[in-house]
């Protein structure tokens, strides 16, 4: 019991300190990594670095393959109009590709690594086939529907040709207004932005020269920027985190983490699922997002 009243006072003052760098002047910084989904904790917490009069810019950090094509947008949208109240810049680390870009693209000025990979614009939508499995085992799958295009594509039967055209019109639809971000985003003629759109991807050192971003480099890049904006180019980084709501319900997402460390005790274990799974366990939809290894961003 002495233990854990101990680290109740620590996880205490050490949020006491986080909401105080919160109340000073700073440069407010978000991270968004992992497979990006409709993530609402990450939409509220842009929102309320937007609406901070202390945050007197806001960085977010990006490494990401890319997510779901709404929840790109989502993050896209909130980030527009943070820039309306504040300078706004992304920062690419390992990755901003397809949904990663779109977000990055959102902002005013894009800063990324020398070989950060960057671009990836694209949107796909994929579907399984399992008709010739379920023959094998003997299964028959009977539907009746009001319409031909009713819960098409289906997993359970070839695809009609109907079906595909839907399909693709669907996408097209979506990856014009992608390039329409890109286009805004960056400021460039349609037809530059189309030449690069192809699903390809860039070092950081490409994208430079192709203009998918602004500067090479870091920190000091981005405190150069900020500067030829009028903020204090001294001013701290201060890391903005979201709630962890599981844990809150009993102990406070910093009790939740020191429990753990000294204790040993599994507060949550959803952190833990989502990194096994890679974060790919519930896309559903159209997708924005580079694949290693398997098929990139594409029309198919």
């Amino acid at each position: 019991m002495t233990v854990v009243v101990a680290i109740a006072l620590v996880a205490g003052l050490f949020m006491r300190f986080q909401g105080s760098s919160r109340n000073s002047d700073h440069i407010a910084r978000i991270d968004i990594s992992g497979v990006i989904t409709d993530d609402q904790p990450l939409l509220d917490l842009i929102k309320d670095a937007a609406e901070s009069e202390s945050a007197k810019a806001l960085v977010v950090s990006i490494s990401s393959p890319g997510g779901t094509t709404y929840g790109g947008e989502r993050v896209h949208k909130a980030l527009v109009e943070a820039a309306k109240s504040k300078p706004v810049v992304a920062d690419i680390h390992t990755l901003a590709a397809s949904a990663g870009y779109m977000i990055a693209v959102s902002t005013d000025h894009i800063v990324a690594g020398e070989s950060s990979i960057v671009g990836s614009i694209g949107v796909l939508f994929q579907y399984a086939q399992a008709g010739e499995l379920l023959d094998k085992i003997g299964v028959r799958l009977e539907e009746i529907k009001s319409s031909p295009m009713k819960a098409e594509p289906s997993p359970f039967h070839e695809t009609s040709d109907e079906a595909k055209t839907m399909i693709r019109s669907m996408v097209l639809d979506s990856y014009d207004w992608f390039v329409d971000l890109v286009v805004a985003g960056r400021k460039m003629e349609r037809a530059d932005v189309l030449a690069l759109a192809d699903g390809s991807i860039f070092t950081g050192r490409q994208a430079l020269k192709n203009g998918l971003i602004d500067a090479v480099g870091g920190e000091a890049e981005i405190r150069a920027y900020l500067k030829s904006r009028e903020i204090d180019d001294a001013l701290d980084f201060v890391d903005w985190k979201p709630n962890d709501k599981s844990s809150d319900m009993f102990f406070g997402a910093r009790m939740a983490s020191l429990m753990q460390q000294f204790l040993g005790m599994p507060v949550s274990l959803s952190s833990e699922i989502d990194r096994l799974s890679g974060g790919k366990l519930f896309l559903d939809g159209l997708v924005s997002v580079w694949q290693v290894g398997g098929q990139s961003d594409g029309l198919e």
